[in-house]
């Protein structure tokens, strides 16, 4: 598959790259960044969708290494939690890989607003309060069954799983908002390794693209790591709702 590699498709990858790994270490969305810049270059869907998994992959495992390196790491509910959403996962990333691409391109990018749009409307409800103590996944009535869920769609999409994990750990585990991302990060290293199988399996991965695109997430990442281990509690919150709104606004926009 023929794609147009220039200075100016790199440049935007590199943006792209660095401001997704920060965001994503910290809220999401960042793949509504990265998927219309490889689908610019003239990847189709399927192909862009293949080939960002490797930069997801890779940010996500330098950034669960620096929460676990930090202490944000919660592991005595890893088993429970990680069984069903690989699961999912797999499932996911298998169905989605044999979709065709004018299929999936609307797909992604409605599925992206539409998430964008509902951690807008429920951001009020997410963020548990500094006195409330986490829950652990077997208290849930449908905590199975969410994560299952959770891992389904990051399989998939992978477009916005940052706010749905937000959502299930934060919203319904009630965890605080480094642990959460924290359990985001690892559950996106689970289900991204996965998922990259997959796609690699069914060549659908560009590796020099997937390659450049990584590297630049990496040095997101370690930014990203350095502000929420000094910012406040409530500056964090902020942060992720405004990432909310813009990338919702960035996904509208590209759409």
């Amino acid at each position: 598959m023929e794609y147009e590699l220039t200075i100016t498709t790199v440049s935007l990858m590199v943006v792209a790259g660095i401001a997704a790994g920060f965001i994503n270490t910290l809220a999401g969305g960042g793949s509504m960044l990265t998927l219309p810049v490889l689908m610019l270059m003239g990847m189709p869907a399927d192909i862009a969708n293949g080939t960002n998994r490797l930069a997801v992959f890779i940010q996500a495992l330098t950034g669960a290494h620096g929460f676990n390196k930090n202490g944000y790491l919660d592991t005595s509910d890893v088993m429970p939690i990680m069984k069903p959403m690989l699961v999912g996962a797999l499932i996911g990333s298998v169905i989605v890989s044999y979709m065709p691409p004018d299929i999936l391109k609307p797909v992604l990018l409605i599925t992206m607003m539409v998430m964008s749009v509902v951690m807008i409307i429920k951001s009020a409800g997410i963020f548990p309060s500094d006195d409330e103590k986490p829950k652990k996944l077997s208290e849930l009535r449908w905590g199975t069954l969410g994560i299952f869920l959770c891992g389904f769609y990051g399989g998939a999409i992978q477009g916005g799983v940052g706010f749905v994990l937000i959502m299930f750990f934060s919203g319904m585990l009630r965890y605080g908002l480094l642990q959460t991302n924290a359990w985001k990060m690892l559950c996106i290293l689970g289900f991204g390794s996965l998922s990259l199988v997959v796609f690699i399996i069914r060549g659908q991965v560009m590796w020099v693209p997937g390659l450049i695109l990584s590297l630049a997430t990496i040095v997101g990442v370690l930014l990203s790591l350095r502000f929420a281990l000094q910012a406040k509690q409530e500056t964090l919150k902020r942060f992720v709702l405004v990432v909310i709104i813009v990338v919702c606004g960035v996904t509208i926009v590209t759409s």
